[in-house]
């Protein structure tokens, strides 16, 4: 069964819900809403990335970003996951840095 379409139905549904929160959300680590809406973009485009990577795609990955720099936490089931998490998160469009926290299982 294919469920691409759904996966990508889902994908759209979570980034507009994440822009939707950080245009209304403001914390004491943002600087502005304009920071925190191209943060929110640019987590949303890395899971995208990290969910359309077919050797990443059961990986548990949490992405958070802040001022461009992107932290991946979660697990995986190998270093070469990892590794790949990381190239693909550093191939998206502003982002500044990546650090990786994730745990292999």
């Amino acid at each position: 069964m294919n469920n691409l379409p759904l996966r990508r139905f889902a994908a759209f549904t979570f980034a507009t819900l994440v822009l939707a929160l950080a245009a209304s959300a403001s914390t004491a680590h943002q600087e502005g809403t304009g920071d925190s809406i191209e943060d929110a973009i640019i987590t949303t485009k890395v899971k995208a990335a990290v969910l359309n990577a077919p050797q990443l795609k059961s990986a548990e990955i949490n992405v958070e970003t802040f001022k461009g720099k992107v932290q991946l936490s979660g697990f995986v089931s190998s270093q070469a996951n990892i590794n790949e998490a990381v190239e693909v998160a550093r191939g998206v469009k502003g982002v500044v840095s990546v650090t990786n926290a994730m745990r292999l299982k």
